[in-house]
């Protein structure tokens, strides 16, 4: 039992430092991209920030084409219900075959049917 508790705790211990060391490795990032961008000019940083947004607003783009394209794929597709030769007015469905049991009984849901008082239940004579 004491070698299964070992090894846990070992895991455990691994894990924390593995937390550790990548918080450590993050501040250390975060750190020298700032020093980069002070050693930068004003000029510069604006540049580059331009070219990011309109690099961000080229990939945003392209991923809605990705997207609506594969929408398009999707509703096209025989395999679906939504496919091609697929319709719910088929009727080689089971329950498109069945009786209406509502279409007899229209007043199935009404208040007539439904206990009207707490005192019918007998709960309060």
């Amino acid at each position: 039992m004491g070698l299964i508790q070992n090894l846990i705790k070992g895991m455990g211990k691994n894990k924390a430092e593995f937390k550790e060391k990548f918080k450590h490795a993050q501040e250390d990032d975060r750190i020298m991209s700032l020093i980069e961008e002070r050693k930068k000019s004003a000029n510069r940083r604006e540049l580059e920030r331009e070219m990011n947004d309109r690099e961000e607003a080229q990939i945003k783009e392209a991923l809605n084409k990705i997207r609506k394209q594969r929408n398009s794929e999707t509703w096209k597709t025989k395999n679906t219900i939504l496919g091609e030769k697929t319709t719910i007015l088929k009727d080689d469905r089971p329950i498109l075959k069945e009786k209406n049991i509502f279409k007899d009984n229209p007043q199935m849901f009404t208040k007539k049917h439904a206990i009207k008082h707490n005192t019918d239940m007998g709960f309060f004579k």
